[in-house]
């Protein structure tokens, strides 16, 4: 494990890091997860080895700190991102990114054009003030206090043991703001900052989920959108085969 101090009172991001070839793989969780749980699987899979692989918890998130003074805005995400990559001596990485963290890749690539030469977005937030069926949104939908001490508990028991194994990792307060910051999307907005950018960008959505909402004029500016057979929201797990070959670029 790896840390970086992003913040003026020293508080780190962390993450896990597998020695290989550049350019490196960084994988960014989503909202409430953490890296490593969601793609070391797929990251150790024979057509990917032997590549330099970092898995980053987000701040107030997983082994990250989690500071009561930060924001967790998808700018200040992306920053503590860029610390980390900096810090590791990662230019010019595939960011593999799912849910928030894809939003979160997205305004990093933006911001930091050096340290992104791909994208692998699976699900990502694309726009602000996502459906009121998003976890994020019926976070959001409460007072931060009201969040962190009453709504927090049955959040918890409403998402299902597994994504409640990583979401309890997270620190309440981070991750009511995190989801604010979903909620209010980055200026410009993550979907017009992903037309532009000017790198290879690959979009998966899980069959499951449903039509992506603007997918024709994501491929008109060059976005590949894949739609995963049986997958839902978390890729990964419901169709590895197609998300590895997705990293991979073969798929």
């Amino acid at each position: 494990m790896r840390q970086a101090a992003f913040d003026s009172r020293g508080s780190h991001i962390r993450w896990t890091e597998v020695p290989g070839a550049e350019p490196a793989r960084v994988y960014l969780h989503g909202l409430g997860s953490m890296s490593a749980v969601y793609h070391a699987h797929i990251a150790a899979r024979p057509e990917l080895a032997g590549r330099r692989s970092l898995f980053v918890d987000l701040p107030g998130h997983g082994t990250s700190d989690r500071p009561e003074a930060f924001g967790y805005t998808l700018e200040e995400h992306a920053d503590a991102v860029a610390v980390a990559l900096d810090a590791a001596g990662a230019t010019g990485a595939e960011l593999i990114a799912h849910s928030m963290g894809g939003a979160v890749a997205i305004v990093l690539a933006h911001r930091r054009p050096d340290l992104v030469s791909r994208l692998v977005l699976t699900e990502a937030n694309l726009d602000a003030f996502p459906p009121s069926t998003a976890a994020s949104s019926g976070i959001a939908a409460h007072g931060e206090d009201e969040f962190v001490e009453t709504e927090h508990a049955r959040v918890l028991e409403a998402v299902g043991p597994l994504w409640a194994a990583t979401m309890r990792l997270a620190d309440p307060r981070a991750l009511h703001r995190s989801a604010v910051g979903l909620r209010k999307g980055s200026d410009p907005v993550m979907r017009t900052l992903l037309e532009g950018l000017p790198v290879d960008r690959v979009f998966l959505q899980g069959e499951r989920s449903g039509e992506l909402a603007g997918r024709e004029r994501l491929e008109a500016a060059g976005v590949r959108v894949r739609t995963v057979p049986g997958a839902g929201h978390n890729v990964m797990f419901d169709n590895p085969d197609a998300f590895a070959a997705a990293v991979a670029g073969t798929g």
